[in-house]
């Protein structure tokens, strides 16, 4: 059986305001191209199908065309929601779409179901908030480790009775991933990590959060984003793994290169010197991070730049030697909700907050992400 092991295409998100719908739109269509030239039987997508859990029209439109077409080339596709996907609204009509040929599995009390392919069953483990799978399932912790070990639990006891082969999907942080910029943070009490032993005892595990492709062993994997959500991602290499599962339980993986409709690139220089070399031609088409090391910030540094490299997005100022400005710099991208919050208190108030007033912060913050997660 041939696999297509795709994640967190994130439909409907921009890129520092500027839309990548049409990017996305590119991943679509080489979707499809992979699917007929490598004979895929299955696609699986480990979570984050949308960037938030109200989508655009656009992208479900976009997510729409991608289902539909998959469903005309005849593979079976299998769709787990991630933490940025509203479970219930991804999750709607499920048992009707199943006909299709499109299973999605966004419900907790499903994950010992497989979806089941030829011989190989296909479970699917959608994101998990520890505090809303707590009680039903009476973990021992509020911890990401606990609810995938119970999660997983199910799935051998399933498989123990049924026997073939499987694949599991799961949107999670797996210890020792490489994370980036653009994933948001999902830690409880600071702790967001799972081992990779959790998986152990199914043929591969398809992994979803991680935007950086990442072979945590042989059979368990991130695909990563089939494109780069933050200049973070520079130099990675998007697309998906393509896996191959023998009948004697043996996989192979080898990974499909997507199309980069615009990469991402990370200048640093003095302004003069980024405006007059040949050996920054490469990036004029690029989208790009710059940082000015001048002694003296230059005027109208922004405009200057975009002469010459028009997709000039962000702009950070650390002048040699001296104490580091940034301009326009987004900087609560990629951080802790609990670390924001912490650091707004300190700067409205001048100290720091108590430890009382961050136990009742960190509660705040997990109430809202459980409310998220229930919508």
């Amino acid at each position: 059986m041939r696999v297509l092991h795709t994640s967190d295409w994130h439909l409907g998100r921009s890129f520092h305001r500027e839309s990548l719908l049409a990017a996305q739109g590119a991943f679509v269509d080489h979707l499809i191209e992979t699917v007929r030239a490598e004979r895929i039987d299955v696609v699986v997508v480990s979570g984050d199908v949308y960037d938030r859990a109200l989508p655009s029209v656009d992208a479900v439109d976009l997510c729409n065309q991608a289902l539909r077409r998959l469903v005309d080339e005849r593979v079976r596709t299998v769709l787990i929601s991630g933490n940025h996907d509203s479970a219930r609204r991804l999750g709607f009509g499920a048992d009707l779409i199943d006909a299709a040929g499109v299973h999605l599995r966004t419900d907790p009390e499903r994950v010992g179901e497989p979806v089941v392919i030829d011989d190989v069953a296909f479970y699917g483990i959608p994101y998990l908030e520890p505090e809303l799978v707590r009680e039903p399932w009476e973990l021992p912790a509020r911890t990401h480790t606990a609810a995938i070990g119970h999660a997983m639990s199910l799935v051998r006891a399933d498989l123990s009775r049924r026997g073939p082969r499987a694949v599991v999907l799961a949107h999670a942080f797996v210890t020792g991933g490489q994370a980036s910029d653009s994933e948001r943070d999902i830690s409880v009490g600071g702790v967001a990590h799972v081992p990779v032993s959790a998986f152990d005892g199914v043929d591969y595990v398809a992994l979803g959060h991680l935007h950086g492709r990442q072979r945590m062993s042989e059979t368990v994997r991130y695909s990563g984003s089939p494109i780069a959500y933050s200049f973070s991602e520079a130099g990675q290499l998007k697309g998906s793994w393509l896996v191959e599962l023998g009948p004697e339980g043996q996989v192979t993986a080898e990974f499909a290169e997507a199309p980069v409709p615009r990469p991402v690139h990370r200048l640093r220089g003095r302004l003069d010197d980024l405006l007059s070399s040949a050996e920054h031609t490469p990036y004029e088409s690029h989208w790009l991070q710059v940082t000015l090391t001048d002694p003296i910030r230059p005027k109208g540094a922004m405009e200057r730049l975009r002469s010459r490299f028009e997709h000039t997005l962000t702009l950070f100022f650390e002048p040699e030697g001296g104490i580091r400005e940034t301009v326009a710099r987004p900087k609560l991208a990629g951080r802790p909700e609990l670390d924001v919050t912490l650091d707004f208190v300190r700067e409205v108030r001048g100290e720091a907050a108590d430890a009382d007033e961050i136990r009742l912060i960190q509660e705040a913050v997990e109430a809202c992400r459980t409310k998220e997660a229930m919508a």
